[in-house]
């Protein structure tokens, strides 16, 4: 399932109080595809570790009441949604990795919603995630009995899914939405290894634009990035974005978007297209338009289906009906 269609379930099954276990390998925002559809629905997020926690997290600790009777104290988060008074998620973050006991105690609370006879708040949605056992991440599997109480749905990145996403972070370079474009393998492939080293994913290409925008120098930047990405697509991401310095600017593009000079190579029009993309303006669209008439019509449609996600206000402009009429057997 591509992240926005699983954002819509998770919006869907957390309103009616259904259990969704979310399954990928890692880096691919099982997590924050969870706080996003928690803020659409506005749901309060509760994290549990189960992976660090024992059967006594999920059950309580003994005590002895005055009348000799026995009974056990919910602790910590588990207090929590016995009481709560708003809708609440409750999210069980690698459920996989941890021990059977653990997935063992969490039964009751997924299928009776109590723990230990206190009953869990009617307001509360379990969800769960996990990576999956050839991930290499540590995962020996789910129970049967608990996985049959989930809607268990995997989650599998897709290019489209993740531009869309970064063209509305503002702190994320456009060189980085351009070379994702240019290698869509970074996020949509997934080889894990047994070397400690790092491979791309989307997760680790979120990281990479915040440290692009510290202005490190090269050899430092170099180091970073393949600290991220590994160093194969480090090297790559690197000769990417030195592609930029020999591009014509999106200044001189907007003051001559008829005779500023016009790319060949493919790597170089990708960079062009996010170049263009990240300086789009009211004024500056019409020029662009212009300008990216003259390129190979496939650049051109990927820079109109980009800017227009990005601003939606510029599909109403005589720029892009004109464009739009023109191309009218292109679907953004």
């Amino acid at each position: 399932m591509r992240p926005k269609s699983l954002k819509s379930l998770l919006t869907a099954l957390v309103a009616a109080r259904e259990p969704i276990l979310i399954t990928g390998r890692p880096g691919v925002g099982k997590s924050e595809i969870v706080e996003q559809a928690c803020a659409q629905v506005g749901a309060d997020l509760i994290i549990s570790h189960p992976v660090v926690s024992d059967p006594t997290d999920f059950k309580g600790l003994p005590f002895m009441n005055p009348n000799g009777e026995a009974n056990f104290i919910p602790l910590g988060d588990l207090r929590k949604i016995l009481h709560v008074t708003r809708p609440t998620v409750f999210f069980l973050d690698d459920l996989g990795q941890a021990s059977t006991s653990v997935q063992a105690a969490a039964m009751q609370l997924i299928l009776a919603r109590q723990i230990n006879g206190h009953k869990v708040s009617d307001l509360v949605t379990f969800v769960a995630a996990t990576n999956r056992r050839e991930d290499k991440a540590g995962v020996s599997g789910v129970l049967e009995p608990l996985k049959s109480r989930f809607t268990i749905v995997e989650l599998e990145p897709t290019l489209e899914d993740w531009v869309d996403w970064a063209l509305h972070q503002d702190w994320l370079p456009m060189e980085l939405v351009a070379a994702v474009r240019f290698r869509p393998k970074w996020v949509t492939e997934w080889n894990p290894s047994k070397a400690i080293e790092n491979t791309p994913t989307p997760r680790n290409l979120a990281v990479v634009g915040k440290m692009m925008s510290l202005n490190l120098p090269d050899d430092t930047a170099f180091s970073a990035y393949a600290g991220r990405l590994g160093e194969a697509a480090a090297t790559e991401l690197m000769a990417f974005m030195r592609l930029y310095l020999n591009l014509p600017t999106a200044a001189e593009i907007a003051a001559s978007p008829l005779s500023a000079p016009v790319p060949s190579d493919p790597s170089s029009l990708y960079a062009l297209i996010g170049s263009l993309t990240g300086a789009a303006t009211d004024k500056t669209f019409e020029p662009f338009v212009q300008y990216v008439n003259r390129i190979p019509k496939e650049y051109g449609v990927l820079f109109m289906r980009d800017i227009t996600r990005k601003n939606k206000n510029l599909q109403s402009t005589r720029s892009f009906v004109k464009w739009a009429t023109e191309n009218k057997d292109i679907i953004l």
